[in-house]
């Protein structure tokens, strides 16, 4: 099954069903489908969640795709990419995933 980490402090959202996507830049490419969330300062802490779609675009776009442009507007959501993508640019092509809640 496909997996990504993801940062401890998003977990718990994740878990509750409140965070339903991400977004990654050059990792690894992810397609619709099971796939699970491993928290990256504990690895034995798993979440399976359904991609429901995979979507390609300037990172510039992404708040927008996923309904967030109030709180992401471009200088905030190029400083929360930075701190896990320390080179990103709000031209580079990110991708989008979107998952359904995660399944208890």
């Amino acid at each position: 099954m496909q997996a990504l980490p993801v940062v401890a402090r998003l977990f718990p959202a994740i878990l509750a069903g409140e965070k339903t996507h991400t977004i990654r830049w050059r990792e690894a490419r992810i397609v619709p489908g099971p796939m699970t969330y491993l928290c990256e300062d504990a690895p034995g802490q798993r979440a399976v969640v359904v991609v429901t779609r995979v979507t390609d675009l300037p990172l510039r776009e992404a708040a927008a795709l996923v309904g967030m442009e109030a709180e992401w507007p471009p200088e905030v959501m190029l400083a929360g990419m930075r701190e896990h993508y320390p080179e990103i640019t709000l031209d580079d092509v990110v991708q989008v995933v979107e998952h359904l809640p995660c399944r208890p």
